[in-house]
């Protein structure tokens, strides 16, 4: 065999430019396929997103007893079986167990050594004292909202109040409580305060579980006419006024709850 160098002159040329053909053949192969790829690649990039986390077992069980508590499928004080729960949602007691811890904090159950778990509870005195802080936190969001200019919150409430008025129509209590929430909700986002969201974070799931409770039609009337009346406000631009009005709707609800706690107990009597 000989080498290339071994080659004459001439034929050496041919070879020489015969490889030169294929790199200049491959460059392009290389360059074409880059120009297809690359799109996809970017393409690719450009649609991952954060993968998301998947639920617990028991976050989700907190979650499910969560709402029953919230919306009102327990009764205040009622005792909560391990067993019962782990069966009802499929999983073991120890998920369950450790949605209680969870419940606990958020102040939803009690835990009583040697006694088992119950939903949570009020005094008078207590129930008086959460909605005396729901009102601090809920009438100063109200003003520092507006202070900051109302009309996106005015816009908010406009639209919440239309679908509490569907709601009370159709009579479909669930859907006007989590409208009724969102709307007292929305003015404590508002206040772009993190202290007082943070605050109102603490209370809201009892109130909401208090709130609940009061889904008497009677009771949905007079409560629809009060948030419109505050939304009116708001989109008026009249910061007190809407301030007092939220405030006496406050404690409407309280008298309200109060005035049932009463007559439950005469019947019971």
């Amino acid at each position: 065999m000989h080498s290339e160098l071994d080659l004459p002159p001439t034929k050496a040329l041919d070879n020489f430019r015969y490889i030169k053909r294929i790199a200049y053949v491959g460059q392009l192969m290389i360059t074409a396929t880059s120009k297809i790829l690359h799109p996809m690649i970017e393409k690719t990039v450009q649609t991952l997103g954060p993968i998301k986390r998947q639920k617990t077992l028991t976050e989700q069980a907190a979650d499910a007893i969560r709402t029953r508590i919230v919306e009102g499928q327990f009764e205040f004080g009622e005792a909560l079986s391990e067993i019962t729960l782990a069966n009802e949602l499929g999983v073991s007691k120890t998920p369950v167990r450790e949605a209680f811890l969870q419940l606990k904090n958020e102040g939803l159950v009690e835990i009583q050594p040697q006694r088992g778990t119950f939903v949570f509870r009020m005094t008078t005195d207590q129930l008086r004292q959460l909605w005396e802080m729901r009102e601090i936190l809920e009438v100063n969001s109200l003003r520092f909202a507006m202070r900051e200019g109302s009309d996106a919150l005015a816009k908010t409430l406009a639209s919440i109040v239309e679908g509490l008025s569907q709601a009370t129509k159709v009579r479909d209590p669930l859907k006007y409580r989590r409208l009724d929430a969102e709307f007292h909700g929305s003015i404590i986002l508002a206040s772009a305060n993190p202290f007082i969201q943070s605050g109102y974070n603490i209370i809201a799931l009892r109130v909401q579980a208090f709130r609940n409770r009061l889904s008497l039609d009677a009771q949905n009337w007079r409560s629809l006419e009060e948030h419109a009346e505050v939304a009116d406000l708001v989109r008026a631009k009249k910061t007190e006024p809407a301030a007092e009005s939220l405030r006496t709707h406050i404690r409407a609800a309280f008298a309200t709850y109060m005035k049932r706690i009463k007559e439950q107990a005469a019947n019971v009597a």
